[in-house]
């Protein structure tokens, strides 16, 4: 485990992972992250590479054949190795193995750095393409679970959640028998304003999911309607929504993608998925995504 600290904030980073495992919030004396309760769900924030979501029967297909692969891709199960650390940041770094190979065949390098700035947690990943002759098809996407509720006496179901400047917001749903998105009935979310009140039946159908950039900016509010943390991940094509459906389960997961489960009845290659994302041959991509405390 790596740590890093400035006067508002402490956060670790496990080598497993490269998985964002603490913000202890130092005005509030509090820890915000969930700690991974294996009763409920027993992880912190998961970084969800090459694939966000599922895959119809736990497989693909690239140039004509077949490669099985489990939920929310391989990065989250790997170890990663220590790049180094500085006053304000800590990096780590996977690349293709013979391993990752067998499923996934590309050879690539994810690097992951969180950063300090103030009372912010800067998520930033680094995607490169170590081939000098094929690109590089992934999705990405960030799975960080915020305890809710932070202080004694509430419960989730007091909380709220804030969408910044948002209007007719619209999800979809996953199909739980095959684990699809079911793409061609968007459900509209009702808001009082710009507020979401979570609700004890709030997750009863899964995760919601939020295409097309909708979400740019949102928070999680205790009951006094006053946000104590603030994602912004405006350059995200997706955004799921998620705790599991237990009230007693004191969590809720904001999440930004690129990319997610395939659409409803999707049979095609893996360069036609939903939202793929494709990396030119010794390309690079940084991509980040960041947490406020408030």
């Amino acid at each position: 485990m790596q740590y890093l600290e400035n006067e508002y904030l402490k956060i670790a980073v496990a080598e497993h992972g490269a998985e964002l495992s603490s913000i202890w919030d130092k005005k509030r004396n509090k820890e915000l992250l969930w700690q991974a309760d294996p009763k409920f769900w027993n992880r912190h924030a998961p970084i969800l590479f090459p694939f966000v979501g599922n895959v119809v029967n736990d497989e693909y297909r690239y140039k004509g054949q077949t490669y099985h692969m489990s939920s929310h891709g391989f990065a989250r199960d790997m170890e990663f190795d220590f790049v180094g650390k500085t006053d304000d940041s800590i990096s780590f770094s996977l690349k293709a193995t013979d391993e990752t190979r067998a499923k996934y065949p590309f050879e690539f390098e994810l690097i992951v750095t969180h950063k300090l700035e103030g009372n912010k947690v800067n998520v930033i990943w680094e995607i490169k393409n170590l081939s000098d002759s094929e690109p590089l098809y992934y999705s990405i996407g960030g799975h960080p679970a915020f305890r809710c509720p932070i202080n004694e006496g509430e419960k989730r179901t007091d909380y709220k959640v804030k969408f910044h400047d948002a209007k007719d917001l619209e999800y979809v749903l996953i199909i739980q028998a095959t684990r699809e998105v079911d793409h061609e009935c968007p459900t509209k979310l009702t808001l009082n304003g710009d507020i979401l009140d979570i609700t004890e039946h709030l997750f009863d159908k899964d995760a919601l999911i939020f295409d097309n950039n909708q979400v740019k900016k949102v928070s999680l509010c205790t009951p006094d309607g006053k946000p104590y943390i603030t994602m912004d991940c405006s350059e995200f094509p997706s955004f799921g929504l998620w705790s599991k459906p237990v009230i007693d389960a004191e969590y809720v997961c904001l999440e930004p993608w690129f990319g997610r489960c395939d659409n409803k009845g999707f049979r095609g290659e893996l360069p036609e998925k939903y939202d793929e994302q494709e990396l030119a041959a010794s390309g690079s991509r940084t991509i980040y995504y960041s947490i406020s405390v408030n």
